[in-house]
């Protein structure tokens, strides 16, 4: 592909995981012997199935990827990137309370990448709409982050190079 995102964001709650870290599961987490990620009281942690292919191919592509998540459980949401061995994809994380934007600022800041030179993922509207005014291609996550969802990410960033 032509045009390719030069940084790629992730939120984390509902985008690579379906709960919300702070409120739905009680860490702090562990892997089992058999490889299930399990919360403190022993339920199982699961991504979305597709979530490592879709990183794979993000990186396989060679686009750094960043995670921008406004969890209060910081803590708990990087035990969580470690333990599903995500954390070898993220290049960059922005994991604490508070605004979207604050999270690109900084992300802008770490890595020199301009806003529309990044790609976003995220399935909460109101960030979508913190966000989108800064430049970044945003895509609103319907049901969790999987290949087709990543696609349309692509190609929407690719028509609004296209249009710069």
């Amino acid at each position: 592909m032509a045009h390719l995102p030069k940084l790629a964001v992730f939120d984390l709650d509902y985008t690579l995981w379906p709960f919300w870290v702070d409120t739905h599961v009680d860490p702090p987490f562990h892997k089992s012997s058999d490889g299930t990620v399990r919360d403190k009281s022993g339920r199982d942690v699961r991504l979305y199935p597709e979530v490592p292919q879709v990183l794979e191919r993000l990186q396989g592509l060679g686009v750094p990827i960043a995670a921008a998540s406004r969890t209060g459980e910081i803590e708990g949401a990087n035990q969580l990137l470690e333990l599903f061995d995500l954390s070898r994809y993220f290049s960059h994380r922005e994991i604490y309370p508070g605004s979207k934007v604050t999270h690109f600022e900084r992300l802008h800041q770490k890595t020199g990448v301009r806003f529309w030179h990044m790609l976003f993922f995220d399935d909460e509207k109101r960030n979508i709409v913190d966000v989108g005014p800064l430049g970044v291609t945003c895509i609103h996550v319907q049901n969790g982050m999987n290949l087709a969802t990543l696609t349309q990410g692509l190609e929407a960033f690719a028509k609004a190079q296209a249009g710069l």
